[in-house]
């Protein structure tokens, strides 16, 4: 078979970044085909921009609070994606709508992933333990984690990869979020890789996956 280019990726995120230590790990034990090509962040305090910083991977903190107009910060993400020829841009808990010239330059090609099984418990406001609250007081039997699409709305985007978890009658939103994050950090990396193998069809919402070659 033959070898697997690395696709390019940029990070975006927000808080510690445990997604983003996963992914990096993967591809450092060779479970993925990917680069980590630079990070950005929303938060100068991200833990995520440590670590990136900490491995060598450019940083940037950059908010659009840092620019007169929506334009230019809109263009210095641009330029940023450009410059290291990012393939593909993968949300790691990044607390921010993706601006809209974004998802349009790398249309099918922005990942986020979500913890709960889509569409349900999604939207603005539906993150972290929110989620978790929401699902156990719904009364849920099953939890689970999305990789999906992004649009320019919260958490529409068609699913790439979705995988269940029980919820257990005795779980707080402690322990379905660790029984969830589990999930996330392996089926993250399995997206990202189906992008890396050229393997994903999309068809309007049908986000379809070839078999290996």
């Amino acid at each position: 078979m033959p070898e697997i280019k690395p696709i390019k990726i940029t990070v975006f995120a927000s808080g510690r970044g445990s997604n983003f230590k996963a992914i990096l790990d993967n591809i450092k034990n060779k479970i993925l085909a990917g680069q980590i090509v630079c990070v950005i962040s929303n938060r100068q305090s991200s833990g995520t921009l440590e670590t990136a910083r900490e491995e060598k991977i450019p940083a940037f903190h950059i908010t659009d609070r840092q620019f007169a107009t929506a334009e230019e910060y809109e263009d210095s993400l641009l330029k940023i994606l450009k410059d290291h020829k990012t393939e593909l841009v993968v949300l790691a808990g990044y607390m921010k709508l993706v601006p809209a010239c974004i998802i349009r330059a790398f249309k099918n090609r922005i990942l986020n992933i979500h913890p709960a099984l889509l569409p349900s418990f999604g939207g603005q406001g539906m993150y972290g333990h929110h989620v978790h609250e929401a699902v156990l007081k719904y009364g849920c039997k099953i939890s689970g984690a999305t990789v999906h699409l992004i649009d320019e709305e919260y958490d529409t985007g068609p699913p790439v990869i979705q995988v269940c978890v029980p919820v257990l009658e005795d779980d707080t939103p402690d322990s379905l979020a660790e029984r969830v994050l589990k999930i996330e950090h392996k089926i993250y990396s399995q997206a990202i890789q189906l992008f890396a193998e050229n393997r994903v069809v999309i068809e309007g919402r049908q986000v379809k996956i070839q078999k290996k070659k």
